[in-house]
């Protein structure tokens, strides 16, 4: 079995952030977000990926990856080009795959408990398609699956204004070989896409069983500022204290706090965790980091109170102000703006970004 991330589309819920870089590299709990699909695939045995690549970002995406031997995985890579929808970004991959089973991952996206059970549950059987699903709040947004007393795919439907269960699609997906004739069998939706949705019916209109699994545990999709703040809390709720940098005598920390070597808390600072703090990374005197927040490597804070955020990494933080559920991209500087301003700011501060607070 193969498997495919999908590491395309523009990320425009997540602007500024994606405007200079891909929104599979935004980082939760400093790590990007790419790297928990990979490390998915190779905890269900699949050691050969194809990721496939839009217009946006390839380049950032192949430098952190590379042949994927880092992560003890074999990486090959594939454009789609131009977003032209989901079944048509697996179709992109039908040589690298061949006549393979694959799972197709889109690579936004995080899990608790991981992929293995979806996987060994399609190996069981003789599927077309195997679907991972979880209940939303918000069916009308996602595609959603409606199932028989007996657990049966019945139908399956795209954004639909009256949806007909709360099962969503939450982006994980097992085929077989036999979804590339029913993406060609499939025509464009309304939107000009082709519809993973729609491959899937197609699949089942043609006698193919479809596996539905229900996902434990939580799963986010980090198409926006708050899905990332979000998924950056769930993966520092269960992180162990790792503390290997420099912690000064009359530092003030308590609680879960991973520490980089070449990072330092000074004397004066307060951490409360759970924290993660990345490379050659400065805790001034004066500053306060609150819990599930995550700072990327070179970056300085030097004042400010922060908490329940996200710092992509190499920027200064010297403002007095507060900080609070914020995602800050990579080499913004914040300064004090003294008393112009409330205290308390939400934000989301695209790269290279200088602001006074």
């Amino acid at each position: 079995m193969k498997g495919i991330i999908l590491s395309g589309g523009e990320g425009s819920r997540l602007r500024p952030i994606t405007h200079t870089g891909p929104k599979q590299l935004v980082p939760v709990g400093n790590k990007p977000v790419i790297e928990y699909a990979i490390e998915d695939l190779r905890a269900a045995g699949i050691t050969e990926i194809g990721v496939v690549l839009g217009h946006k970002g390839r380049e950032e995406i192949q430098e952190l990856l590379g042949d994927g031997s880092a992560y003890g995985v074999d990486i090959t890579y594939i454009v789609q080009g131009n977003p032209l929808g989901l079944a048509h970004a697996a179709g992109c991959a039908k040589d690298f795959v061949g006549d393979d089973d694959f799972v197709m991952y889109l690579g936004d996206n995080i899990l608790k408990k991981g992929i293995e059970d979806l996987v060994e549950e399609f190996k069981a059987g003789e599927y077309g398609a195997g679907i991972a699903l979880q209940k939303v709040d918000n069916p009308e947004q996602f595609g959603i699956v409606s199932l028989d007393e007996s657990g049966n795919v019945e139908e399956l439907v795209e954004k639909p204004e009256n949806p007909p269960s709360e099962l969503a699609l939450i982006g994980i997906y097992v085929f077989s070989s036999a979804v590339f004739e029913a993406i060609e069998g499939i025509d464009p939706s309304w939107r000009g896409e082709l519809e993973i949705t729609d491959a899937i019916q197609y699949l089942l209109d043609n006698g193919h069983e479809i596996n539905s699994h229900v996902v434990g545990g939580w799963w986010k999709d980090t198409g926006k500022p708050t899905d990332i703040l979000e998924a950056n809390r769930l993966i520092l709720e269960a992180i162990e204290s790792d503390a290997k940098g420099t912690i000064e005598d009359g530092a003030d920390t308590y609680g879960r706090i991973q520490l980089a070597e070449s990072s330092t808390i000074e004397a004066g600072a307060v951490v409360r965790g759970p924290v993660v703090i990345a490379e050659d990374t400065e805790i001034k005197a004066g500053s306060y980091v609150g819990p599930y927040t995550s700072i990327g490597a070179n970056t300085t804070v030097d004042g400010p109170h922060v908490e329940n955020t996200v710092i992509v990494g190499e920027s200064t933080l010297t403002t007095e102000g507060k900080i609070i559920d914020s995602l800050i991209g990579r080499a913004a500087r914040i300064e004090s703006a003294n008393e112009l301003l409330p205290e308390g700011r939400r934000l989301v501060v695209g790269e290279n970004s200088n602001l006074k607070l």
